[in-house]
Order: structure tokens, then C-alpha cells, then sequence
């Protein structure tokens, strides 16, 4: 037993950073895309969690109700899920305003220069 996870580390790796995390980025993403605000991943990302919880239960004999592991597993799918809203935000703001914004590194943007807050 681990601290990040119940049983072994592979268990951990596929169902929660693959599986869990794959979902969490395409949430994540699909939350930006559709500019909705980022306060809606912790919903998604809380039914998620009950879902990969439920699939270690039903697949690999873990504890079901875990307040610790489930805890764990949404703060996991939380960081990935607002990394993937993150960098498609970026993307989307450097792509569809490109005449006021420019890519600050992998997560962020900022104004070009030259350009004023018009009134």
C-alpha cells in the first residue's frame, strides 16, 4: 500500500492516471472549448471520481468508500482536468484573438505589444 494508492502501483497507473486522467484532460478540454467556466470541472471531476472508485471496486476488489483514495483520485483528476482546460485555453485565445494576444509560454497568454485597453 501507497500513499497515492490502495493496491499496487500499476492498478494506480492504468485506472487513475490513464483512464481517470485521459477522461479528466478531455473534460477539461471540452469544458474550454465550449468557453465554459473553469469552476465546472470540480463537478465533473467529482462524478468521475465516483466512477473510477466504482471501476476499483468492481474490477480489482478495493475499497469502495474510501474517503481517503477517493480524496486522492479527485485531487489527481482535478490538476489534469484544469491542466488540459489550461492549455486549451491558451490555444484558443492565442488562436481566435491573435490580433490582441500571444502565447506566454504552455499555459498562459498575454497582450501583444503595442496593444491598449480601449474603453
Amino acid at each position: 500500500m501507497g500513499i497515492l494508492w490502495e493496491g499496487s502501483f500499476g492498478v494506480f497507473l492504468l485506472m487513475t492516471v490513464f483512464l481517470g486522467g485521459g477522461a479528466a484532460w478531455l473534460s477539461g478540454r471540452a469544458i474550454a472549448l465550449t468557453w465554459r467556466p473553469v469552476a465546472q470541472i470540480v463537478l465533473y471531476m467529482i462524478l468521475l471520481t465516483a466512477a473510477v472508485r466504482f471501476l476499483y471496486f468492481s474490477l480489482f476488489q478495493e475499497t469502495l468508500l474510501s474517503l481517503y483514495y477517493y480524496l486522492v483520485n479527485l485531487a489527481i483528476l482535478l490538476a489534469i482536468a484544469v491542466l488540459g482546460f489550461r492549455v486549451t485555453r491558451a490555444r484558443q485565445m492565442v488562436t481566435q484573438y491573435r490580433w490582441l494576444y500571444e502565447r506566454a509560454g504552455f499555459l498562459g497568454w498575454k497582450k501583444r505589444p503595442g496593444v491598449t485597453d480601449a474603453v
